[in-house]
C-alpha cells in the first residue's frame, strides 16, 4: 500500500465527508494505493456514523472508535498502530489541511528520501489568539530541540516513512514534538513543506491559543527532561542530591570547629539548622534518583485506550 491517511477528529460532522472525497479524488487521480483512518476521539456527534457510512461504501475508509476524548496525541497513537503504507499523512478533519499536498508529501518522502516532512502554514487563516502562541512556542521548541529548520513543529499536515511512526511512542499531549521524538529515535532526515492553509469552513475550533502555549511549553519541558534523563534519573538527582549533601555536611563540620574553639553555639546559629535542612534535602533527592532508576521504564499500560468500535 502506499499511503495511509490518518486523521483524528472530534465532532466534524459537517466536513469527514466532503473531507474523504477530496482525498479519493486526489488518490484516484493520481494512482495511489490507500486507506484512510478515522479516529473518532470521544466524538459525542454524528461523526461515527458518518464513518461508519463511508466504510460501507468504500473499504479504504477504516475507522477507530474511543469511548471518550483522550486527546490527539492518543488519536495519532492508535492510528499510527494501524496504517499499512509505506507513507503515512496526518491531516486535520476541518479541511483547512489540504489534500492537494498529498502527492508533493509522498515524493519527498519516496523520492528525496526524507524520514519525515513537515508542513508550514506559511499564510494563515487564525485569529491573533492562536498565531502569537503558535509562533512564540515553535520559536521555543527550535531552540530546544535542535531541529533550526522548522517553522511550524504543531502543523497538522505531516508525512512520515512508516518506520517513523512504528518506532517512536506519541502520548499525553507528545503530538507537538513528533518532530523532536522522531530526531531522539535516530530519524535525521526532517524536513518541511510550505502548505496551503484554509480557513475554517464549519464550527469553531476546538483548542485555545494560549492554553495550548502553556501546555505546549511544558510539554516541550517534559520531553527536554525524559530524553536527557529519563533513561539515567540518577544522573540528575542523585547530582544534585550529593551536591546539596556535601555542601550540608561541609558546613556543619565548619560550625562543628567553630563550637570545639569556642567561637560559636551550634544550636543558636541559623547556619545549623540550615545545614541539616541542606543534608537532608540532598538525601531526598539521592533517593529519588534511586527510584527513578528503579521505575524508569513507564508503566506497561500508559497507551492502554478504551476503544469501542473499530472498522477494518
Amino acid at each position: 500500500m502506499d499511503i495511509s491517511v490518518v486523521i483524528p477528529l472530534f465532532n466534524e460532522e459537517e466536513s469527514i465527508a466532503e473531507l474523504y472525497g477530496w482525498i479519493e479524488r486526489v488518490m484516484n487521480e493520481h494512482g495511489f494505493t490507500y486507506e484512510v483512518i478515522f479516529i473518532s476521539d470521544g466524538s459525542t456527534d454524528r461523526s461515527w456514523d458518518i464513518i461508519e457510512e463511508l466504510h460501507q461504501r468504500n473499504s479504504n475508509v477504516k475507522g477507530i472508535k474511543f469511548r471518550r476524548n483522550y486527546g490527539k496525541s492518543p488519536a495519532l497513537y492508535c492510528g499510527f498502530k494501524e496504517a499499512q503504507g509505506d507513507v503515512v499523512i496526518t491531516m486535520d478533519a476541518d479541511l483547512q489541511d489540504s489534500p492537494d499536498e498529498i502527492p508533493d508529501l509522498y515524493r519527498m518522502i519516496k523520492e528525496e528520501k526524507y524520514d519525515l516532512v513537515s508542513g508550514y502554514k506559511q499564510k494563515r487563516y487564525d485569529p491573533l489568539s492562536k498565531t502569537l502562541p503558535t509562533k512564540l512556542f515553535n520559536a521555543t521548541a527550535r531552540k530546544v530541540s535542535g531541529i533550526k529548520n522548522l517553522h511550524d513543529f504543531n502543523c497538522g499536515l505531516k508525512a512520515y516513512r512508516r518506520d517513523v511512526v512504528k518506532n517512536i511512542e506519541v502520548y499525553g499531549e507528545m503530538h507537538r514534538y513528533i518532530p523532536y521524538l522522531a530526531k531522539q529515535a535516530g530519524f535525521a532526515k526532517i524536513g518541511e513543506k510550505v502548505v496551503q492553509h484554509q480557513a475554517r469552513k464549519y464550527g469553531e475550533s476546538k483548542f485555545m491559543g494560549w492554553n495550548r502555549f502553556v501546555n505546549g511549553y511544558l510539554d516541550l519541558l517534559t520531553l527536554w527532561f525524559l530524553s536527557t534523563f529519563g533513561k539515567k534519573p540518577m544522573h540528575v538527582f542523585g547530582f544534585l542530591g550529593s551536591l546539596m549533601f556535601f555542601i550540608g555536611f561541609v558546613a556543619t563540620i565548619v560550625l562543628a570547629i567553630g563550637k570545639l574553639l569556642g567561637l560559636l553555639w551550634i544550636t543558636s546559629s541559623p547556619y545549623f539548622y540550615l545545614a541539616l535542612t541542606t543534608m537532608i534535602i540532598g538525601t531526598q533527592f539521592f533517593l529519588t534518583g534511586f527510584l527513578g532508576d528503579l521505575i524508569s521504564r513507564s508503566s506497561p499500560n500508559r497507551n492502554d485506550y478504551q476503544v469501542e468500535a473499530t472498522l477494518v
